[in-house]
């Protein structure tokens, strides 16, 4: 039995099946299925039960889990201690946003990749919402405004948002000055989500409908250049259509709240060294408002 053999049950515990687990893993399926072999030899007992939808964890299988996590962890614990100052290895597996993250996230994590040639970066690019424990990722970083939530979070810097139109759609439909003519317009939008306005020193909450809907905010700015409806968009995605005038501000006298960018990950009481040098490296880059979440 050793470590890899742990975290590989582990894995395809969390994930449901071997296939799943060998994709976090990033290593093939053939491997998973050995190594779990081995560690049900070396124990005498079946932790899996293999279905045709993956694998469901026996009764021994789920006590085992949870003794198998807590060693995992307590091992990457000990290699944190024991290596040279600076040193990170191991793999770190992390959500960041489509919409966002190629242009602004990227060229941190290249960073943080050539300083510490022993780790293993593993990047998921979506701007669908993450289940960081159920899909196995160490941490998340996003943009906007935090739901309630168990997981923890650490701001590290913030980034503006616009409420624009088309010229197209305001001569059409006109432009709304307030919040209360705000919600009488069509919006293209991600989903249900409520906006927000700042009105003073207070935030007035904005209930928006529409019929464009997109979990990308690329996708959102090519439908309000269309005229399909008013959007809400970090500023830095739209410069340039701004700067044509292809798309208008919107409501200036309400605009959104700032954005935070915030590093999310599971509980726990000692986030892993590569988690924090992580973080610390985008408030470097992004931090010059970051405050503590």
């Amino acid at each position: 039995m050793d470590i890899e053999e742990l975290r590989t049950f582990v894995e395809v515990a969390d994930a449901g099946g071997v296939t799943a687990a060998a994709r976090r893993l990033g290593v093939a399926k053939s491997i998973v299925s050995r190594r779990l072999a081995r560690l049900e030899a070396d124990l005498g007992i079946q932790l899996l039960a293999r279905t045709t939808r993956g694998a469901a964890l026996t009764e021994a299988g789920a006590i085992f889990r949870d003794h198998a996590a807590r060693v995992c962890t307590e091992i990457d614990i000990a290699r944190e201690t024991i290596l040279p100052a600076g040193e990170l290895r191991g793999r770190l597996r992390i959500a960041a946003p489509l919409s966002f993250g190629p242009t602004h996230f990227a060229p941190v994590l290249a960073k943080l990749a050539q300083r510490h040639p022993q780790l293993q970066i593993q990047t998921s690019y979506t701007d669908r919402f993450v289940d960081l424990i159920a899909e196995g990722f160490d941490c998340a970083i996003r943009v906007g405004h935090l739901t309630d939530s168990t997981l923890l979070a650490r701001r590290v810097g913030t980034t503006t948002a616009t409420y624009v139109a088309s010229p197209a759609y305001i001569a059409q439909h006109g432009a709304p000055e307030t919040p209360e003519e705000f919600v009488t317009h069509e919006v293209v939008m991600q989903g249900t989500e409520t906006w927000m306005a700042i009105d003073g020193d207070r935030i007035v909450p904005l209930k928006p409908q529409g019929r464009f809907k997109a979990d990308n905010a690329v996708a959102l700015v090519a439908a309000a250049l269309e005229g399909i409806g008013l959007a809400g968009i970090p500023t830095e995605l739209i410069t340039e259509h701004l700067a044509t005038g292809a798309l208008v501000p919107v409501m200036p006298r309400y605009p959104p709240p700032d954005l935070g960018i915030y590093v999310i990950r599971p509980p726990g009481q000692h986030p892993a060294r590569k988690i924090r040098v992580l973080t610390e490296m985008l408030v470097d880059c992004f931090g010059h408002s970051a405050v503590a979440g």
